[in-house]
C-alpha cells in the first residue's frame, strides 16, 4: 500500500491552481451532494475521454490515533484487500483488473483513500465493490497476522533502513512535542508488533461510516447520474456515532530543538523546520493571509531552478548538492516550514545550515522584489495545465481538500489569493514564524558503516 506524506499532497495543491480567466470559463462546476446518511458526494465532469476515477476518503490518518495505536489507519488499509463477506482475499484487484482498471490506496497524516480508474461503463462495478467494503470487510485472525508481517518488512524497508527517512521520522517528533502530528504514519515498531485483529476491527467500526466518507468521482459522468448511483450503493448503509476528535493543538515552541543522528550513509543532511499555521488551522481572514504569504515564501526559496536556494546554495556558492524548502498549506493540524539540504564534497553540513538562516535573516531584512512575484504568479498559472491533465490529480485534490475541512474549490482561487500577497507580508511571516525560538534542527551525520543492503519490500504499492 502506498502511504502518502503530507509533502507529497504540498506538491498536488500547489499545482491546483487555476487564475486564466478563459480557462477558468470553460472548466464545469463542482456538484455537491450529501446522502441521508450523512456521506458526501463530489462529481466534477471532464469529458475529454471515455474515462473515470471513482475514490472514497475516510476522515482518518495518523493525527487520529493515540499512544500505542499509532500506524492503526494504515495496517487497516492493508487490511482492506484481504476480503469482505462476500468476496474472497485478492479478488477485489483481481476484478479491478480484469475491468481494465487501475486501483491502489494510501494513507496519510489526515486520511485514508481508495481508488479506482475505469473506463466510464466501470463506474457502477467498482461501485459495487468498494461500497461493500465500507462496512463489510473481514478481519481475518491469520490474514492479520500475516499482513501485519507484511507492515513490519514495509518499515523496515522504508524507515528502519533509510537513514534519511529515519531522521525525518525523529525530526518530526521532536519538533511536535504533545500532538499527533508527531505519529509517523507507518506507526512506530513496537506499537505494529503488538496490534491485535479486534484493534483492526474496532478501528474499522469506528472510522469506516458513511457519515466520515466521501465520494469523489471525476470523469466522463453525469453527476445526477453519479448520485443515483451513490444512492444505490452506498445509500443504505446507518451512520456511525463518530467521536469528535480533541482538537490536540500543538503546544508553543520556546527555545531552539536539536537532534543527531548517526547512519549507514556516505552524505550527511540537515533538516530544519518552524511551526507554522495552515489554512485549516488559521482562524481569521489575516491569519489565513499569512498562509498565502508563507506559500509565497516556500516558492520564492524553492519554487524552481530559478529560485533562491538551487541559484544561491547549489549553482553560486557550490557548497550544496540540494536545498530544498517545504510547506503545506492544508495540513489538518499545524504544520512546519522546511527547509533542507545536503553539502558537496569539500563542505560540511554546517555550512548549509549556516547558509539556509542566512536565506532566512535575507528574507526578514530585503523585501521580495516584484520582479520575483511575477515569477510565481507565472510558474503557478502555468503548472495548472498540467495539473488539469490528469483525472486522477483533480479527484485527489477535492478529496484531500474536503477531508480536512476546506470547501473542495479552495484550490481554484489559489493565485487570486496569492496575487494579493506583498513584500511587506512576507517579510512579516518571515519575522513572525521563522526564528531561532520557533526552530528545530536534526542532522544525519555517517556512521561509518556500509548499507545493510536489506532485501527490498514486496508488498502492495
Amino acid at each position: 500500500m502506498k502511504t502518502m506524506s503530507p509533502k507529497i499532497w504540498l506538491v498536488a495543491t500547489l499545482l491546483s491552481v487555476l487564475s486564466l480567466p478563459s480557462l477558468a470559463n470553460s472548466l464545469p462546476s463542482i456538484s455537491e451532494y450529501q446522502l441521508d446518511n450523512g456521506m458526501k458526494v463530489i462529481v466534477k465532469q471532464d469529458h475529454r475521454a471515455p474515462v473515470v476515477v471513482h475514490q472514497v476518503w475516510y476522515k482518518v490518518g495518523s493525527t487520529y490515533e493515540t499512544v500505542g495505536n499509532t500506524g492503526l489507519s494504515h495496517m487497516l488499509e492493508h487490511m482492506m484487500f484481504k476480503g469482505t463477506k462476500t468476496l474472497k482475499p485478492g479478488l477485489f484487484s483481481k476484478q479491478v483488473s480484469q475491468l481494465g482498471g487501475q486501483e491502489n490506496a494510501f494513507t496519510s497524516a489526515n486520511y485514508t483513500a481508495y481508488y479506482q480508474i475505469v473506463g466510464k461503463q466501470h463506474l457502477e462495478k467498482v461501485m459495487q465493490l468498494e461500497s461493500d467494503r465500507m462496512r463489510n470487510l473481514v478481519i481475518d485472525d491469520a490474514e492479520f497476522n500475516k499482513e501485519r508481517k507484511v507492515v513490519m518488512e514495509e518499515r523496515r524497508w522504508r524507515l528502519e533502513d533509510q537513514p534519511s527517512s529515519k531522521l525525518n521520522e525523529q525530526f518530526n517528533a521532536t519538533a511536535f512535542m504533545n500532538s499527533p502530528a508527531r505519529n509517523p504514519v507507518i506507526g512506530w515498531m513496537t506499537d505494529i508488533e503488538n496490534y491485535q485483529a479486534g484493534d483492526l476491527r474496532d478501528w474499522y467500526r469506528q472510522w469506516y461510516a458513511p457519515n466520515n466518507a466521501t465520494l469523489v468521482v471525476v470523469g466522463d459522468v453525469k453527476p445526477q447520474a453519479v448520485l443515483a448511483l451513490a444512492k444505490t450503493y452506498y445509500g443504505h448503509y446507518k451512520p456511525e456515532g463518530i467521536s469528535n476528535v480533541k482538537p490536540q493543538m500543538e503546544i508553543e515552541q520556546e527555545g531552539l530543538r536539536r537532534i543527531e543522528l548517526k547512519g549507514a550513509t556516505k552524505v550527511p543532511s540537515v533538516q530544519l523546520g518552524y511551526h507554522v499555521p495552515t489554512l485549516v488551522t488559521a482562524k481569521t481572514d489575516q491569519e489565513k493571509q499569512e498562509v498565502y504569504a508563507l506559500a509565497v515564501l516556500e516558492s520564492i526559496l524553492d519554487g524552481g531552478s530559478s529560485s533562491r536556494l538551487p541559484v544561491s546554495l547549489v549553482r553560486k556558492q557550490k557548497i550544496a548538492a540540494s536545498a530544498n524548502a517545504s510547506y503545506n498549506a492544508t495540513d489538518r493540524l499545524s504544520t512546519l516550514f522546511e527547509l533542507s539540504g545536503t553539502p558537496v564534497a569539500g563542505h560540511k553540513v554546517s555550512d548549509i545550515e549556516a547558509a539556509l538562516l542566512r536565506e532566512v535573516d535575507i528574507l526578514k531584512t530585503e523585501l521580495v522584489s516584484q520582479q520575483e512575484l511575477e515569477r510565481i504568479w507565472a510558474m503557478d498559472e502555468a503548472d495548472h495545465v498540467y495539473y488539469l491533465d490528469s483525472i486522477q490529480a483533480q479527484a485527489s485534490i477535492i478529496g484531500s481538500l474536503v477531508s480536512v475541512g476546506l470547501k473542495p474549490d479552495t484550490l481554484d482561487h489559489w493565485v487570486e489569493n496569492i496575487r494579493k500577497v506583498t513584500p511587506q507580508q512576507i517579510q512579516a511571516v518571515a519575522k513572525k514564524y521563522l526564528k531561532r525560538d520557533n526552530l528545530t534542527i536534526a542532522t544525519l551525520f555517517p556512521d561509518g558503516k556500509e548499507h545493510s543492503g536489506l532485501k527490498a519490500y514486496t508488498g502492495r504499492l
